[in-house]
């Protein structure tokens, strides 16, 4: 008699734990149903996660800085400023990021998309965006403000 109150008392901690795992999934499936889906707004997308490594090729004291505070109040993440040989253009330079990332550095300089150079993703590169600030640089966005 014992032993078939334990079978009944096991099957019964068996009924339990079966009913909470029907519930659990009916709760899911419920959710999963009824709950509105939604796609993520490209517009108002965070920059922050982009980082962002300026260097200054215009041979103008404080130029990488000036650049930086323009990006940041944009909210990309600036973590390296420094210089770099004499160049004419400005261009940014894919990295370790992608080529929506360098677009979306340009266009808050006012950049085209001509001035994105991408050769592929580096995966020897921490960074994910170079901005090599040229001699036109007086026609960037940061300077337009």
């Amino acid at each position: 008699m014992s032993g078939s109150r334990l079978s009944n008392g096991l099957l019964n901690a068996a009924l339990v734990v079966g009913g909470l795992v029907v519930l659990v999934l009916l709760y899911g499936l419920a959710t999963r149903a009824f709950t509105p889906r939604t796609v993520p707004d490209r517009a108002a997308a965070d920059h922050s996660r982009i980082q962002v490594e300026v260097r200054n090729a215009a041979g103008v004291d404080g130029l990488a800085a000036e650049v930086t505070a323009h990006l940041r109040r944009r909210g990309f993440d600036v973590v390296d400023i420094g210089n770099a040989a004499a160049r004419d253009t400005t261009t940014v330079l894919v990295r370790s990021g992608t080529a929506l990332d360098a677009r979306y550095v340009a266009q808050a300089l006012g950049l085209d998309a001509d001035r994105v150079v991408t050769g592929g993703p580096s995966t020897d590169y921490s960074l994910d965006v170079t901005v090599t600030v040229g001699a036109d640089y007086r026609a960037l966005a940061s300077y337009a403000d």
